[in-house]
């Protein structure tokens, strides 16, 4: 198994595309809930949230915990989760699905994609509970320590 850097480039993407989608939705902040997964699309102008249940093929971010007040911050200690900041901060997480690929995608940051995509990203484990960077052996770690999971990723068009 190698390291795969492009992981942490898709899950960055995700992130940073998160961070700009939820900045601009308010009225979100009153009904989402801790678990609540969701598709964002759109643009920095435009964006587009749209909830969905968790095992929705087009479902890519899971909110991990929500902050009430501006001054709190997601957790660290792993991944760096992207945020929402407005009347509450919301720290989001990708909802990847052991043994599905993923790929980046220019309208919502990251998709699910055939394993045989170049340059996609395989997750090899889910790991719940767990902050275990060693866990993933060879395969390259993405950590988020609240809810505490562990993703292990390698990549899909190496198989």
């Amino acid at each position: 198994m190698k390291k795969v850097g492009l992981g942490i480039a898709v899950v960055l993407a995700l992130g940073l595309l998160g961070a700009i989608v939820l900045s601009q939705l308010s009225d979100v902040a009153t009904a989402a809930r801790v678990g609540d997964c969701a598709r964002i699309s759109g643009s920095h102008d435009d964006p587009k949230y749209q909830a969905l249940d968790c095992t929705s093929e087009k479902a890519t971010v899971k909110i991990a915990k929500i902050l009430r007040g501006n001054e709190d911050k997601c957790p660290s200690g792993g991944m760096d989760y992207s945020t929402y900041t407005g009347d509450s901060t919301f720290c989001l997480m990708p909802n990847f699905v052991e043994g599905a690929c993923y790929g980046q995608d220019p309208d919502t940051g990251i998709t699910k994609v055939d394993c045989a995509t170049k340059d996609s990203v395989k997750v090899a484990k889910v790991l719940t509970g767990k902050t275990d960077h060693d866990a993933c052996g060879a395969a390259r770690a993405a950590v988020f320590p609240e809810p505490a999971v562990t993703f292990c990723l390698e990549h899909g068009d190496k198989q």
